[in-house]
């Protein structure tokens, strides 16, 4: 069974740093596209961050200069540093991919595999 796990969220406070890390299990992906999004209290789900397979990131407007995506292959694992963190990041987060897939993009519906999210909270 393939799975996307999760791990890394927790409580901090404005200022603090986290990372959050998504291994996938049950096969390996290849050429694939992962992003993280997240999903506050009463707010829909919305993009945070991508990777292609080739390393080409992509990050929304309010995390730019904050936070970092990157992945390491050999480990099926993607990673979210967090820097920086602000309460506005507070969310559940998480990861996707869409595997055989170069190209990375922001909507939602391109990625066919979510894991079950990170809690993320920021305190003032």
């Amino acid at each position: 069974q393939v799975q996307l796990v999760e791990s890394g969220g927790g409580l901090a406070q404005a200022g603090d740093s986290l990372r959050l890390s998504c291994a996938a299990s049950g096969r390996t992906f290849t050429n694939s596209g992962m992003a993280w999004f997240r999903q506050a209290p009463g707010k829909e789900r919305e993009f945070v961050a991508a990777i292609s397979w080739g390393g080409y990131a992509i990050y929304t407007d309010s995390v730019k200069g904050r936070f970092t995506i990157s992945r390491d292959n050999e480990k099926n694992t993607l990673y979210l540093q967090m820097n920086s963190l602000k309460p506005e990041d507070t969310a559940v987060y998480y990861c996707a991919a869409r595997d055989g897939i170069m190209v990375v993009k922001t909507t939602q519906s391109f990625y066919d595999l979510w894991g079950q999210g990170t809690q993320v909270t920021v305190s003032s």
